[in-house]
């Protein structure tokens, strides 16, 4: 088994020097636009290379988070910011958006891809689809179980599974929280979450119910090792260099099995202590915490003696010395066993009293305090009689040293293909009304003698009978979440409704192109595929889909203005699904029976926003309003999807009469992210 590398966060350069010097074996970080805490630090065009280059010296390895959802407005951006990270020969890129995938991996096919957590992998399909990618690394998800972590690893072949260890655990199912978009404006998929789900949210008589501790999984470092996850990184590109020299050290400490100090990483920071919740299977209130008063005084207390621990340059890398002196030249020559230097010094002059000997040579040689080096080897060819002064030999330690840091820290930049730049969005028709479909949680809500073009159902609600009632214009609609434990009987669901005649499924998360593929049935791409530009749509096309649902934080105007030739879907109508959560925070506080899969959860307002549960392996937190634009301008959609959740079969009708009108709703509405600026 190979030992798992420490992944470090580093928002700014202070933060790197604290992981490298705690002895992080890679650090992840940011360049200036397009990644995931756009209000950290971060590296400009100036700093990257500088950045990359002080930790190749040290042999820590830099891996560049390009992790957000761009739109077609910034490709040529986005462009630059990749020329840029590949210039510096920085170690991989991590990356979400499959357009950013694609350029990255027809630009620079060699750099290495790593799938970001807000890929949202929770099962085998997820993983193995983003490994035939071409991704080398593939983060899982934080909510799943350490069980569920070692049935995913065990089978990937070409690409090492990542995990969180230590940090902030969100509420929501990474990749598909919308809330901070939703409330604020300021987008998670783009780097800007406000962290909304930190305030005071309640259940009954719980408060803070959106709000998880901090996870700390270190001590169950071994375990994770055992089940095949290669890489243990820590989440905090937002936090202080002394947390970052803190969790490193510990997560050092832990895989060399050693004791840590779980005190200190408590008090550098945590939210009423840490939880392991969803690695151990154990989901209940436990699991929450927020940030108290005495949280953040008790940083005060060891913030000090933490960044004690990063002051001095630390010996990490391992060197051999072979020192030679004649008659006329005295020479050092340095090498790590990848790069040598040699430089020559002054000659030697004949000794009077003491003449230099192997031993005074090293003693004075292998004094490497103040660079990252440690000699482990030395040797010396020194002829008999001669003497050199201490000030030469300091003289050769310092040349050698210096130019060896320089080999190591060079640019390697990684070569770029002859492929085109991602082609402009080609021009759609805008002038045609398109389809009108209905996604239902129950069969109930279909009001009688309806006729939308398409029926979208639930796979769990779909029997030979509704098949056989719906015909063609049925799509059963996948969970947006597949836990590895779901996978063979939703397979064996999908092969009998094959069977009965089902054709065509609608799928939210990357799982759902393998699983398809596999039981040779339709697949129609959802809003949780998060498509904001053209080049994704290119993907979603060439990987077979039929159609493709815009993400709803993509302006109308932007949505519009989008190539590709895929058909293409909005969702017009519903309240839509904000959060995705594995710990159901109705289930924890008052549990499914008082819930009856009618919950709600209330802001520190007291606005209310419904909770839908997923057969009891998710949940969904739902907008408190409405979306409803039925009196807005929709030319130019393939299709228009009305996503109907808690409505009555009158309801359903009354919404679809509208839509059909082209009517102002007179109730309250929102226009959600369409119609509005969002960061």
């Amino acid at each position: 088994m190979t030992k798992p590398i420490i992944l470090a966060p580093a928002g700014g350069f202070a933060a790197v020097t604290a992981a490298v010097r705690c002895g992080a074996d890679a650090v992840y970080l940011g360049a200036k636009n397009f990644n995931a805490r756009r209000n950290a630090e971060n590296f400009d065009d100036l700093a990257l290379p500088e950045t990359v280059k002080f930790c190749h010296e040290r042999g820590t390895k830099v891996f560049v988070t390009v992790n957000t959802l761009v739109t077609d407005g910034e490709m040529d951006a986005l462009i630059e910011e990749a020329d840029a990270i590949a210039e510096t020969g920085a170690d991989a890129v991590i990356l979400q958006d499959p357009a950013v995938m694609r350029l990255f991996r027809d630009r620079y096919p060699a750099l290495p891809r790593h799938a970001s957590t807000q890929t949202a992998v929770h099962d085998l399909d997820g993983a193995l689809y983003l490994q035939d990618l071409g991704c080398e690394t593939i983060v899982l998800a934080r909510e799943l179980t350490l069980s569920e972590m070692e049935k995913i690893a065990s089978r990937l072949t070409t690409a090492g599974a990542e995990a969180f260890v230590h940090g902030a655990h969100c509420m929501s199912v990474s990749g598909a929280c919308y809330l901070s978009a939703m409330l604020g404006g300021r987008s998670g998929n783009r780097g800007l979450c406000a962290q909304p789900c930190r305030l005071d949210w309640r259940c009954g008589k719980g408060d803070h119910v959106l709000s998880l501790k901090d996870m700390s999984l270190l001590r169950h470092a071994q375990e994770m090792a055992d089940a095949g996850i290669t890489t243990f990184k820590i989440e905090g590109r937002m936090k202080r260099p002394e947390y970052v020299a803190a969790v490193v050290t510990a997560c050092r400490e832990a895989l060399a099995l050693e004791p840590y100090d779980e005190d200190t990483l408590r008090a550098v920071f945590s939210r009423s202590g840490f939880t392991d919740g969803y690695l151990t299977g154990r989901r209940d209130k436990t699991m929450f915490g927020y940030r108290t008063k005495d949280d953040v005084q008790s940083a005060d207390k060891v913030l000090k003696s933490l960044a004690a621990l990063y002051e001095k340059e630390t010996p990490r890398v391992g060197v051999s010395m072979a020192f030679s002196l004649t008659e006329t030249e005295s020479a050092l020559t340095v090498s790590d066993g990848e790069n040598a230097r040699t430089v020559t010094g002054d000659a030697p002059e004949k000794a009077i009293n003491r003449a230099l000997d192997a031993a005074s040579a090293e003693k004075n040689l292998v004094k490497t305090g103040g660079t990252p080096f440690a000699v482990t080897d030395f040797t010396a060819d020194i002829a008999p009689g001669y003497m050199l002064p201490a000030s030469a030999l300091n003289a050769l330690r310092r040349g050698a040293l210096s130019e060896l840091l320089d080999a190591r820290g060079a640019a390697k930049p990684w070569p770029q293909s002859d492929a085109p730049a991602p082609a402009a969005p080609e021009k759609r028709d805008r002038s045609r009304t398109g389809a009108l479909w209905a996604r239902f949680a129950e069969l109930s809500q279909i009001p009688a003698g309806e006729s939308f073009d398409k029926i979208l159902l639930p796979v769990e609600r779909i029997t030979p009978e509704i098949i056989e009632t719906f015909g063609e214009r049925l799509i059963g609609i996948l969970p947006a979440i597949l836990w590895p434990a779901d996978e063979e009987a939703m397979e064996a669901r999908l092969a009998a409704l094959k069977e009965t005649g089902l054709r065509e499924v609608y799928g939210d998360n990357i799982y759902a192109i393998p699983l398809t593929r596999r039981r040779g049935l339709t697949l129609h791409g959802g809003a949780g595929l998060n498509i904001l530009n053209t080049e994704a749509l290119r993907h979603y096309e060439e990987e077979g889909l039929a159609s493709v649902t815009a993400s709803f934080e993509l302006s109308m105007r932007g949505i519009k203005s989008l190539g590709g030739s895929i058909p293409l879907g909005v969702i017009v109508y519903g309240r839509l699904p904000l959060m995705h959560f594995r710990n159901c925070p109705l289930r924890a506080q008052i549990g499914c029976a008082a819930c009856r899969a009618r919950g709600e959860l209330a802001d520190r307002r007291g606005v209310k926003f419904p909770v839908e549960c997923g057969e009891k392996k998710y949940s969904t937190l739902l907008n408190s309003v409405p979306l409803h634009i039925a009196d807005k301008d929709l030319r130019g959609l393939d299709h228009c999807i009305l996503w109907f959740t808690r409505e009555s079969a009158a309801e359903c009708a009354a919404v679809a009469a509208d839509y059909r009108a082209g009517r102002k709703s007179e109730r309250e509405r929102t226009g959600g992210l369409y119609y509005r600026e969002l960061l």
